[in-house]
């Protein structure tokens, strides 16, 4: 098999968007403590009657149009969320039947921040195996429905939104597009970062993340590198979880893309979850700031302290 690789991107945010000023008004908070500390300006909010999976069928309406296909195309559906309110019917299910896609097979991968790397992996897998012909995958959460409003530490961070992408073979003769995946987790840390209770709630042990982050990824990171074949020097992009702006710029450093643009969407999405890497990676491609066949390293991380991370081709 020659792989596979990644023939279109799409994404899609609520129009409403909070400002900090707007937080200030809820919490004991501030626009400079909040860009201070985590480096975000603005987020964008889904309404009572935006549910997740509508987020993401945006999302991957937008996916196939740029690649030039139909939804009759589509046999496999993978949606990686951590904010599915119900059991089942499943978001990729629910996504399926809103864009009209016959019986593809329809999972869900909840591995919360890591979640879009892990079912990228996954539907490359899966295609080059020969299960699967065209694959859409999808990160989108709501995390706006999982935040304490009144805990000022966790409400300034979040935001909703969804991204896509469509997997397909690569063509005889071209490299694969999508690179080997390295993946793991620290499931004895795995309290770090929660979404539970009833309601659920979104509550993380802020400093034990940014260490792990800033400490134990970026030889991960360059490993993920290494499984493509490449050296950090070599990338054109890097598109980490967008959870935060302090961890972001020391992690995306110590990698050594030196010659890479960083995603910092962060500053204007709030962390997004599930759909921050599919959601950055598709407007550094529609903005231009990197080109079709540029290495890309997409690395994701957070929930359960798992990682998941492989370097692509820009579509």
């Amino acid at each position: 098999m020659n792989g596979s690789r990644i023939a279109a991107v799409g994404h899609y945010q609520p129009a409403k968007v909070l400002t900090n000023e707007d937080l200030a008004g809820l919490v004991d908070t501030s626009d400079e403590w909040i860009r201070s500390r985590v480096g975000i300006r603005t987020r964008h909010v889904a309404g009572p009657d935006e549910p997740v999976d509508e987020l993401a069928a945006h999302a991957a309406a937008k996916a196939l149009a740029s690649a030039g296909l139909a939804p009759g195309d589509i046999d496999l559906v993978l949606v990686a969320t951590s904010t599915a309110v119900d059991r089942s019917p499943n978001m990729a299910a629910r996504v399926a039947a809103r864009l009209g896609i016959p019986s593809p097979a329809a999972m869900d991968v909840n591995v919360v921040c890591a979640g879009f790397t892990h079912a990228l992996a996954t539907a490359d897998h899966a295609v080059r195996a020969g299960a699967a012909t065209r694959a859409l995958v999808i990160g989108a959460d709501k995390m706006t429905d999982v935040t304490d409003w009144t805990d000022r530490t966790t409400c300034v961070l979040v935001g909703d939104g969804a991204g896509a992408a469509v997997v397909e073979a690569a063509p005889a003769g071209e490299e694969a597009g999508i690179g080997p995946v390295l993946w793991g987790s620290v499931p004895e840390m795995g309290n770090a970062v929660r979404i539970e209770g009833t309601p659920s709630r979104f509550a993380q042990e802020g400093q034990s993340v940014y260490r792990w982050a800033t400490t134990q990824l970026p030889p991960i990171a360059r490993r993920a590198c290494e499984r493509a074949g490449l050296a950090p020097e070599d990338l054109a992009g890097v598109v980490l979880h967008q959870a935060n702006l302090r961890i972001i710029e020391p992690l995306a450093l110590k990698i050594g893309a030196v010659n890479a643009v960083v995603a910092r969407d962060v500053v204007d999405s709030g962390n997004t979850s599930a759909a921050s890497i599919p959601l950055a990676f598709s407007k550094l491609v529609e903005r231009g700031e990197i080109s079709a066949g540029d290495p890309v390293l997409l690395f994701g991380f957070g929930g359960n302290l798992s990682y998941a991370g492989q370097v692509v081709r820009c579509p």
